[in-house]
């Protein structure tokens, strides 16, 4: 039986993190086409128009590839802490090189705004901002308003309207192209604070929890040890003047060190028993700290404490193949009791798409959510669902899951309730339910020949638990 361990949650929250880092990436890197098609375009009928010769045309792809070079550098440092000044300039310094380029064609006028767009990544004050959007917009309008008049010299608008015109357009561009780039660069550093609240609230969990154990072994063992040293001291004072009296001294002690060794072996035993409702408030706690949002129902009334503790084991596996094999977003467990039977079922969204083609192809078990390590079969192991299995079947229940709509896994467990004799006694299950023995058997030898090995294996379990 398989626990997610906080070394589980914390790899599984860091291949989220470094997935979104890398759509973040990719996202920004697709933009650079918005520069690149239209930079080649131009070139290619600049070319054909005869606006430029052979060897320029070559210098302007060759400039197209050192700005994205430099575009693709700008956002990586960005979003990583900063570029430093030197990669402004020398990017800058290429982007009004390639602006000349206007001259030649209108479609190089997306340079100098994509240029900023990749700077307004790295930190820097709204002022600073401003002064760069204002700037940039008064290169690029001067460039572009002669190269207006030198494309076009038929045009009949002054210079004294076409320079402010070019100017306050690229100034708007830069601007609006860097309150976007700024609010997506917002929601990065908002994403890395998650990660980061994340981590240091698993950490702070196992600080608490190591602080509580330790508490609790002050509590058991210091009265026992202190009473244990003090009557140990006296009977080795007493040991020549008075035996029989040492004796009894050393008596004291014996009992108090098997009383503290009960204590802790009580302890123990109460950290590692599974029990429902703890079992069921943990496994929401814990599949909402992997972002997995949960919705569990109440625990019905009455259910004997052997019951309890089967679908505690269940809730628990569950949640830990959610965790480790699926890609879920939404977890619902409900517990339900249908006359003399209770059924557990648990359900999320996550199977992916290549474990979903394996379970529908061959398959009858599978890890809770996509089938992964789980997959039945003594060749892929197969324990956690197998184990399981075997202990349900111990009180005459059934388990089984595969998938469920389009890309929803369903684990179910049904375990009939022990049925009470007119005397009061209780009794095993009803007849109805003894039909589960047989299915679960049935389902038990789909599994491969791993089964008595992993029978052992489950017994150990139990007996581990216990």
């Amino acid at each position: 039986m398989t626990v997610a361990t906080t070394a589980d949650l914390e790899a599984q929250d860091t291949r989220r993190f470094e997935r979104y880092r890398r759509v973040t990436h990719r996202s920004f890197l697709c933009a650079a086409l918005g520069f690149i098609l239209p930079g080649l375009a131009g070139t290619a009928a600049a070319y054909d128009d005869g606006h430029v010769s052979l060897p320029v045309a070559a210098l302007a792809v060759v400039g197209l590839a050192l700005m994205t070079w430099c575009y693709m550098r700008l956002v990586r440092v960005g979003l990583e802490g900063g570029a430093s000044r030197r990669d402004m300039v020398a990017s800058g310094a290429v982007t009004a090189a390639l602006s000349l380029m206007l001259f030649a064609h209108p479609l190089f006028s997306v340079v100098p705004v994509f240029w900023v767009s990749a700077v307004v990544l790295s930190p820097m004050s709204r002022r600073r901002i401003v002064v760069l959007c204002l700037g940039t917009g008064t290169v690029a309008g001067i460039i572009a308003s002669a190269a207006s008049k030198h494309l076009y010299p038929d045009g009949d608008m002054p210079w004294l309207v076409l320079v402010p015109v070019m100017i306050a357009l690229y100034s708007g561009m830069c601007g609006l192209i860097a309150f976007v780039n700024r609010y997506q660069r917002r929601m990065w550093d908002l994403h890395q604070e998650t990660h980061a609240a994340r981590d240091a609230l698993a950490r702070l969990a196992v600080t608490e929890e190591r602080l509580r154990f330790s508490r609790d072994l002050h509590d058991l063992l210091g009265h026992s040890l202190s009473l244990i040293a003090v009557k140990s001291e006296l009977a080795m004072r007493l040991a020549d003047a008075d035996p029989a009296r040492a004796g009894a001294e050393m008596a004291d002690v014996q009992r108090a060190a098997r009383d503290a060794l009960r204590e802790v072996r009580a302890a123990v035993h109460g950290y590692r028993a599974v029990e429902l409702d703890a079992e069921l408030a943990g496994v929401r706690a814990v599949l909402e700290a992997a972002g997995v949002r949960c919705d569990a129902g109440s625990v019905p009334d009455g259910l004997p404490p052997e019951v309890r503790s089967v679908l505690a084991w269940v809730i628990r596996e569950g949640a830990t193949n959610v965790i480790k094999h699926s890609e879920a977003r939404h977890c619902a467990v409900a517990l339900t009791a249908y006359g003399g039977s209770v059924v557990l079922e648990m359900r999320n969204d996550g199977v992916r798409a290549a474990d979903r083609r394996e379970e529908t192809g061959g398959s009858g078990t599978g890890g809770t959510g996509t089938g992964g390590a789980e997959t039945g079969g003594a060749e892929t192991g197969g324990a956690g669902l197998t184990g399981l299995a075997e202990r349900v079947a111990v009180v005459g229940g059934e388990i089984t899951a595969g998938p469920h709509g389009r890309d929803g896994f369903l684990l179910r467990a049904a375990v009939p309730l022990p049925r009470a004799e007119p005397d009061g006694t209780p009794a095993g299950p009803s007849a109805p339910e003894t039909t589960a023995t047989t299915a679960t058997t049935a389902t038990t030898a789909t599994t491969g020949a791993a089964g008595p090995a992993e029978a052992a294996r489950a017994h150990a379990g139990e007996g581990s638990g216990r």
